[in-house]
């Protein structure tokens, strides 16, 4: 009998029992990280546990060699998916695996708060010394900010801007900045105009907001995320409708829906600014079929404080989605546990918020079992009957079919996307289906350029 055999390894599983895809170790990192609010708990795992995850998982990768996949994909969170923390705790990982971080820390660093906060996500751990390309990266980061960036995020934590300058040293650009310099360290950096900064002095909540707003000194991220407060303190509603409908930049499309649900009286001007962000950008050719997991996993928040579940951010992918299709069908899938059956229903054809609002209707009638691919791939075909120019599933990849396996699932689409929206560590998106990690409106821009440099052709 021979003994010398190859070694046999169980397939991976998601957590609901389902085959998935065995991936390599750029794939795992990538899944985890493009999705992960860092250290929150999820439907399935604890945030430690994930944190932990994506520690190894780059130790692993830069004893392979191949630190350089770890560094795009931190830049790649941070510049593309407009995550905070978790790019930090890559680069942290890399700078403790004795790699040269100074350039991916430097491209990472976007806000000024951020050079404090990776020092104490660097030491979480223990405090130790920094090595010399931390220090680098650090001091060339600092001289990226104003002095009214340096005080609006000069916060009283036990890390403190001024910290970070006495241990990297960095070298100012110009004599105004090093003006700026002395008086962080001095604490004499004038305070910022801000809405912070003004309601902590006891301002009146009305008069700030309307003089923020009238001086275009509130962004549009910082108006949605204070629609309740502006509410609440009776500021214009024509100044806040006239502001909503200039959009805002560099929005996770979430954002959108969770102002219009803490904020229902302006939903038609935040409905306008998101539909105004969206008009220069080129469609997507022909008719696409887009399919949302409704699943119970779906429904876990995105964080402990936040209001915004894996649903939401998922749904709100699929109404930016909708907007930048020539002509989409949209259906909602989800099932029973029990009996691992599937339940999909196509929408009406609506778009924005009322979209949004049909998948939610939809929940308590397709049940809260995980998404069954193959199933619902099936039951999609029978009811249509025609290939679709591309197919885009929102899911986080629990799949509960434990018969069936879901890389067998029928391909509806001349292309094949799978979008996940989950940090889970197995998944079933791979293989025949382009997998995307992520819950921002670029892995939608990623699909179009993808098609028009003739990928999947």
């Amino acid at each position: 009998m021979k003994v010398n055999t190859p070694k046999k390894y169980p397939a991976p599983k998601t957590h609901e029992g389902a085959t998935a895809v065995r991936i390599n170790a750029t794939q795992e990192l990538r899944r985890t990280v493009m999705a992960c609010m860092l250290w929150e708990d999820t439907f399935y795992e604890d945030g430690q546990d994930v944190a932990t995850r994506i520690k190894e998982g780059v130790a692993k990768l830069v004893k392979d060699g191949k630190a350089d996949d770890v560094k795009r994909i931190a830049v790649e969170a941070r510049t593309e998916m407009y995550l905070r923390h978790v790019p930090l705790l890559v680069v942290s990982e890399l700078a403790h695996n004795r790699v040269n971080v100074a350039d991916v820390l430097y491209n990472v660093v976007q806000r000024a708060d951020e050079l404090a906060e990776f020092l104490a996500i660097y030491w979480k751990d223990g405090r130790c010394k920094l090595s010399a390309s931390v220090k680098r990266g650090l001091a060339r980061a600092f001289t990226k900010f104003s002095a009214y960036s340096l005080a609006k995020y000069n916060k009283d934590g036990e890390i403190k801007l001024k910290d970070v300058m006495f241990l990297t040293h960095p070298k100012p650009q110009s004599i105004v900045q090093g003006e700026a310099w002395k008086k962080l360290v001095e604490g004499k950096l004038e305070a910022p105009d801000t809405w912070e900064v003004q309601l902590s002095a006891g301002k009146d909540k009305r008069e700030v907001f309307e003089r923020l707003i009238r001086e275009e000194k509130l962004g549009g991220l910082a108006l949605l995320r204070n629609l309740r407060n502006m509410n609440e303190a009776g500021v214009s509603d024509e100044l806040i409708n006239a502001r909503l409908e200039l959009g805002a930049e560099r929005a996770l499309p979430f954002r959108y829906l969770q102002a219009a649900t803490v904020a229902p009286r302006f939903e038609q001007a935040i409905e306008k600014g998101m539909f105004r962000q969206l008009e220069q950008v080129p469609k997507l050719k022909g008719h696409t079929l887009l399919v949302v997991d409704t699943s119970g996993s779906m429904g876990a928040m995105l964080s402990g404080k936040s209001e915004v579940t894996r649903r939401d951010a998922a749904v709100s992918v699929a109404m930016i989605a909708k907007e930048m299709c020539e002509r989409a069908t949209i259906y909602a899938t989800a099932g029973n546990d029990g009996s691992r059956k599937h339940a999909t229903a196509k929408l009406p054809s609506r778009r924005g918020f009322a979209m949004a609002r049909s998948f939610v209707s939809d929940v308590d009638k397709l049940g809260y079992g995980g998404i069954f691919l193959t199933q619902c791939m099936e039951a999609i075909e029978k009811e249509s009957g025609e290939v679709f120019d591309r197919v885009i599933v929102f899911t986080d990849e629990q799949d509960c079919d434990i018969a069936r396996k879901p890389e067998n699932a029928k391909l509806l689409g001349k292309r094949n996307y799978l979008v996940n929206v989950g940090t889970y560590k197995n998944g079933i998106g791979y293989g025949k289906w382009l997998h995307i990690d992520g819950w921002s409106e670029r892995v939608l821009e990623y699909i179009r350029v993808f098609e028009s440099e003739g990928g999947n052709e």
